[in-house]
């Protein structure tokens, strides 16, 4: 027997009995079979018979109609997007903004602490890091370093802004993070950005920018992310 003939007879059988068994099942059984009943009449396979499938003397199947791919429409930028796009286009691989420096202090690592509610010994007791770590010191936690990126990139300063002509930014999240070295206390940290992509989307522009901060006196970053913003404009 022709597998879509074998197919077709056991989609019939299942349809013409489908009211039987639906009786002899238990209330939770008879739940299954339903289910598994709408899901064989809407898949491939209860598709591919229900279509008019025509078979040649060889019995070579025919394919399926191509169904037809949608075609998005063309993205148009306003005028601002459009100029900041062919600006960050031409920079890309280099280093767009520098912030400046910020002390990470003890003072700040326990606000972060009780935020979080993270008071690991490493983070803030500094007698407890000078005997036991190999620090010797107390250190930022990643997630402190990680969330200041908003202020060391210049990002919620109103006067100083890396995109003024956007009239909003979105944070869509991150690629990937990493935490090369730990910012000690009283580090002086800084970041710079990178432009990796610059994509047009709906509402604007779409970029996706490398994130290094600099710890002040050593050569490692405390941490680099790959950003993914979104400017509305």
């Amino acid at each position: 027997m022709k597998v879509v003939e074998f197919l077709k007879q056991t989609r019939t059988g299942l349809s013409l009995h489908a009211f039987e068994m639906k009786d002899i099942l238990s209330p939770t059984l008879r739940q299954h079979w339903l289910g598994f009943k709408n899901k064989a009449n809407h898949s491939l396979p209860a598709a591919f018979i229900s279509n008019k499938v025509t078979a040649s003397n060889d019995d070579v199947v025919q394919p399926l109609e191509k169904v037809e791919e949608k075609v998005s429409a063309p993205i148009t930028m306003k005028p601002e997007a459009e100029k900041l796009y062919h600006e960050l286009t031409a920079t890309l691989g280099e280093v767009i903004h520098t912030g400046d420096w910020l002390v990470v202090d003890q003072p700040r690592i326990n606000k972060f602490a009780d935020v979080t509610e993270d008071h690991q010994w490493i983070h803030t007791d500094p007698e407890r890091a000078t005997e036991e770590s190999p620090f010797k010191t107390t250190i930022a936690h990643g997630f402190l370093t990680l969330s200041l990126l908003s202020v060391l990139t210049d990002s919620v300063d109103p006067e100083k802004q890396k995109f003024p002509t956007a009239k909003m930014t979105v944070n869509m999240g991150f690629n990937q993070i990493r935490f090369p070295y730990p910012v000690k206390s009283d580090n002086r940290i800084r970041a710079t950005t990178t432009i990796k992509s610059v994509t047009p989307v709906k509402r604007g522009l779409e970029i996706v920018q490398e994130l290094t901060v600099q710890i002040e006196g050593v050569r490692r970053p405390g941490c680099v992310a790959e950003s993914v913003i979104q400017l509305h404009f």
